[in-house]
């Protein structure tokens, strides 16, 4: 008799434990960890394996929010902007370029300091987005659109075989680098105001 209650005690513990075992295991699932969410995120994006190597080591940062997430891919995209925008600058002073090369040069300087401009407005506006957040979201895709012009717009200068040589293949590399980041955190603010409640608010 004693056997029989051990061994229902011992089956009921084991029960225990495996429903415990269970509903953390969805926990997890529903709550995945900081790098878990970065990762699931930039699914949303065109290039997921750059937008993972950008935010992963922020995912401390950004922790499960959708909205910190939107905010600092928009900070990399202006740290990567930035930098590429010194290293363009930097080439106004090599030699032996030729006068449509040192022209389109200095178009991109300036397309890429617009760019910076743009995404400085956008993480400011998004840091408004409590109320209006229609509008507010709004102002922020068509800076981030216009960005991405800028970039685009930059690259322009450099069409035709008559541009091919070391300054075309430096600047469009870093160019379409930038475009890429910001291409990945324009769909991540998408992502966020998508998931946001007034998204889904009827008027």
């Amino acid at each position: 008799m004693a056997t029989t209650t051990l061994m229902k005690l011992a089956f009921m513990l084991l029960m225990n434990l495996v429903i415990c075992s269970a509903e953390s295991s969805i926990g997890r699932k529903s709550n995945p960890n900081p790098e878990e969410f970065v990762k699931s995120s930039c699914r949303a994006t065109r290039y997921p394996v750059l937008c993972v190597k950008s935010l992963l080591a922020y995912a401390s940062v950004i922790r499960r929010s959708d909205r910190q997430l939107a905010t600092t891919a928009l900070s990399v995209s202006i740290s990567r902007s930035r930098s590429s925008a010194w290293l363009v600058k930097k080439m106004l002073k090599a030699r032996g370029m030729k006068p449509r090369e040192y022209r389109a040069v200095q178009d991109c300087v300036e397309n890429i300091g617009d760019s910076v401009d743009r995404l400085r407005q956008s993480v400011t506006e998004l840091g408004r987005t409590g109320e209006d957040f229609v509008w507010h979201m709004s102002n922020v895709l068509t800076w981030l659109s216009a960005a991405l012009t800028d970039d685009s717009t930059c690259l322009d200068g450099f069409a035709g075989s008559a541009m091919n040589g070391n300054v075309k293949a430096l600047i469009k590399d870093r160019i379409v680098h930038v475009a890429q980041v910001t291409s990945n955190a324009l769909a991540l603010v998408n992502r966020f105001a998508s998931r946001h409640p007034s998204a889904t608010q009827t008027p």
